[in-house]
């Protein structure tokens, strides 16, 4: 039996993923659904992927090395019109915030999925994201003014804002190309050291300085515009990480109160609107909780990994509406049409082995049980007999869990990881179990230094264990 769409494309008939793992699959379901035809690319690593499974068509871009694969810009726009793409879907990471990749798929005649590369551009410079945050009168972190041009002149900056200082690279992200000095005699080391790592890392040497906030809680906002108009879906805390890399999001967060977050969601959408932003988008902060203020630090010009926690506590769909607005559709929604229901958690399952410093741990699925139940989702790009490639991100799924409240979702989310199974690798859902047992995340009395701290008494005692026995 067959039922009429829901939803014509009008310009996006063919839309290819330049992407993989368990985001090009999210990529591939929603595009699916809007009656899109998905292609995907694929390495010669990810022939065989889930992705590649899923999709209308799987297009080979070169070899397993992402330099000559999903980094690949000419190898991704001949493999646009070889699938006859009238749209590309960068995901996260690769390729997505890259403005000039953006500007070459604009050149091509193809719709980015994304904001305009001028917008990436613009707010991937993290020095001039702040002083556009600056000119729209959001509240941006004590720092310098722009990318430093001396050391002289990063020595009066700290002077000025107090040390300790932070010294971060202008084009980075992800938590990279970022250091510490806690007094003058440091920072000469470091800064020079922190140039050569952005050059390495980003090809643009520029750095600037933010004042460090010890406890600080890292909260990040979720927009939707669609260049005139923007709404905003309510927060998200991510203020769990490891080496400044997020493993557990949640939303809402557990240390806001209303006030706090009407003030923070209204300035992340004054902001967006301030550059006429278009699509998904992300405007994180740091949440300075002892003096109850909060601070722009940057903005993710795509989908986040942890998107599914908006999706949950307000029930839409932010890949589906990227992709409509990429197909020229105006905002559906107001403001005030988006509510906050209940508490969302996402834990990410990564192949490492949390016992061996995170060693990755590729290999072959042996075993796959998933968890179900209500208000329980998995986004993952694996299936049994699945080998795990060696040359990638070690992100093999992610559990989300949603209940109407958060220690209904705690509880949930703890019977979720009881029940997952992934065999023939090792994996980080035990780490997950563990956490859940500490008074301090179950509480939400947490900061971003927090879980580092946590694990190196776990570790310690681990020791101690092996030791006595």
């Amino acid at each position: 039996m067959s039922s009429e769409a829901f939803y014509k494309p009008q310009r996006v008939r063919t839309v290819l993923v330049a992407n993989r793992g368990e985001i090009a699959v999210r990529i591939i379901r929603a595009a699916q659904e809007l009656g899109m035809r998905a292609a995907v690319t694929v390495s010669d690593a990810d022939r065989d992927s889930l992705a590649a499974r899923m999709a209308d068509v799987a297009v080979p871009i070169g070899s397993a090395h992402a330099a000559k694969s999903y980094l690949n810009p000419v190898a991704i726009l001949e493999a646009a019109q070889q699938c006859g793409a009238d749209a590309i879907h960068p995901g996260y990471g690769f390729l997505s915030e890259n403005a000039a990749f953006a500007g070459k798929v604009e050149t091509a005649g193809l719709i980015f999925v994304g904001p305009s590369s001028s917008i990436i551009a613009m707010m991937g410079d993290k020095a001039r994201a702040r002083a556009t945050a600056k000119r729209a009168g959001v509240p941006t972190v004590p720092g310098s003014e722009g990318v430093l041009d001396s050391l002289d002149q990063a020595r009066d900056v700290a002077g000025r804002i107090g040390y300790p200082v932070m010294i971060k690279a202008a084009a980075g992200g992800g938590g990279r190309g970022i250091r510490v000095a806690h007094d003058p005699a440091q920072l000469d080391v470091e800064l020079p050291l922190a140039q050569r790592e952005a050059q390495a890392a980003f090809g643009n040497a520029g750095v600037y300085l933010e004042r460090f906030i010890g406890r600080a809680r890292h909260i990040e906002v979720q927009v939707l515009g669609d260049g005139k108009n923007v709404v905003h879906l309510f927060e998200r805390e991510c203020s769990l990480q490891r080496r400044r890399q997020k493993i557990f999001e949640e939303a809402p967060s557990p240390s806001l109160t209303s006030e706090l977050r009407a003030s923070l969601c209204e300035s992340a959408t004054r902001l967006a609107r301030e550059v006429g932003y278009r699509s998904a988008g992300t405007l994180e902060y740091l949440f300075d909780e002892t003096r109850g203020e909060f601070y722009f630090i940057e903005m993710n010009t795509r989908i986040q990994v942890e998107h599914p926690v908006t999706e949950a506590i307000t029930g839409i769909d932010l890949v589906r509406e990227s992709l409509r607005i990429a197909d020229g559709e105006p905002l559906r929604f107001e403001q005030d049409d988006i509510v906050m229901r209940g508490a969302a958690i996402e834990c990410r399952i990564n192949a490492e082995d949390p016992d061996r410093d995170f060693r990755p741990s590729p290999g072959r699925i042996d075993e796959l049980v998933w968890p179900a139940g209500p208000g329980v989702r998995i986004d993952s790009m694996l299936y049994q007999g699945y080998t795990i490639p060696p040359f990638y991100d070690s992100l093999l799924a992610k559990l989300i869990v949603f209940d109407e409240s958060r220690p209904a979702a705690l509880a949930r989310l703890d019977r979720a990881l009881r029940e997952m199974k992934i065999g023939g690798v090792k994996t980080t859902a035990l780490l997950h179990q563990a956490m859940l047992a500490d008074t301090d995340i179950r509480a939400g009395r947490y900061h971003t230094n927090h879980l580092e701290a946590w694990m190196a008494q776990r570790n310690a005692k681990l020791g101690e264990s092996e030791e006595a026995a």
